[in-house]
C-alpha cells in the first residue's frame, strides 16, 4: 500500500474501534492494523494466506462473527473481478455506526500484480475504479459516503461511509 493510502486511512481511522475487517490483509507492502490500537477482535482476510491473514478466502464469501465497527479494503478493488460484490458484502457487516474505509486504484493507475505490485501476471484480473461507480454501489448496500475524493497525483479512488441505524 502507497503512503498516501495508509495517511487516508490513519485519518478516518477511529481509535476506539473493536471489531475490524481489513479486506485484502496480506502484507504485500503494508498494513493498517497498527492504526487501530483498540481493536481485540482484529480479522485480517485475503485470497491468499501469508503475513497478515487470519482467514483465507474471497470477501464476497465470508460471513464474520459479529457486526464491524469498521471495514477497511485498502488497493484490492482494482484486483477483484466482483469489486461490486465486495463492496456489497463489506457494507453488511458493518454495525450502525460503523465505518467503511475504502481506497483502489483509480483511472490512470498502471496495471500491477496483487501478488507481489509487481508486473501484472497474465492469470490476473486489472481494472481501474472510477468514483461514478464506486459511491453509488457503496449507497446502493444502505450505506452513507462521507466522503469520496479521487486524488489525480496518485490515480487514487478514496471513500469513507458509514452504515446509519
Amino acid at each position: 500500500m502507497h503512503m498516501q493510502a495508509r495517511e487516508f486511512v490513519q485519518r478516518w481511522a477511529r481509535p476506539d474501534d473493536v471489531v475490524v475487517i481489513e479486506i485484502g490483509s496480506r502484507n504485500v507492502n503494508g498494513r493498517v492494523s497498527d492504526l487501530f490500537p483498540g481493536a481485540t477482535g482484529y480479522i485480517g482476510i485475503d485470497i491468499m494466506d501469508g503475513p497478515g491473514v487470519d482467514v483465507v478466502c474471497d470477501a464476497v464469501h465470508y460471513t464474520p462473527p459479529q457486526p464491524a465497527d469498521c471495514v477497511v479494503c485498502c488497493e484490492v478493488l482494482e484486483h477483484a473481478e466482483n469489486w461490486q460484490g465486495v463492496i456489497l458484502q463489506a457494507c453488511s457487516w458493518l454495525r450502525p455506526g460503523g465505518r467503511l474505509i475504502v481506497t483502489c486504484a483509480g483511472a490512470g493507475r498502471a496495471p500491477h500484480s496483487a501478488v507481489d505490485g509487481c508486473q501484472l501476471r497474465s492469470d490476473e484480473h486489472y481494472g481501474n475504479l472510477v468514483m461514478w461507480e464506486l459511491g453509488p454501489c457503496i449507497e446502493r448496500a444502505g450505506v452513507r459516503v462521507i466522503v469520496a475524493t479521487y486524488d489525480p497525483e496518485h490515480c487514487d479512488c478514496r471513500v469513507v461511509a458509514e452504515r446509519v441505524a
